[in-house]
């Protein structure tokens, strides 16, 4: 079964962390990233930009209409996420609670299973 392993981000959470912290969240990942490449549970990972530097594309009459900025006004947003297989929810659940993330008061990780997947080779 796949699950995408969701990190959310709050900058205020992030910011009140003191920088050995945001340091050992950050190395963290790479300790996760070994783990699941050893168990053959990974699949992929991406870390995403801040919100600041995104755009919502909308088609009105026919016309795309860009708007600067992230899709909605929250504290948190889409971080980045794991793209995981493995052989139950249950797993997948001791999965993210692995991800340093998940240790830090305020952030947590969204579980969520995915029901279809594509890519470019078919």
């Amino acid at each position: 079964m796949k699950f995408l392993l969701i990190m959310h981000s709050n900058p205020q959470v992030w910011d009140s962390l003191t920088e050995e912290q945001r340091n050992e969240v950050m190395s963290g990942h790479g300790a996760f990233m070994e783990t699941i490449t050893r168990s053959g549970e990974m699949i992929s990972t991406a870390a995403l930009a801040d919100p600041s530097q995104s755009a919502v594309v909308r088609v009105r009459r026919g016309s795309p209409v860009v708007t600067d900025g992230p899709y909605l006004e929250a504290k948190e947003f889409l971080g980045g996420y794991y793209l995981v297989e493995c052989d139950s929810r249950e797993r997948a659940l001791e999965l993210a609670a692995l991800i340093p993330d998940a240790g830090v008061e305020g952030l947590g990780i969204e579980v969520r299973p995915v029901v279809f997947a594509g890519t470019a080779d078919g």
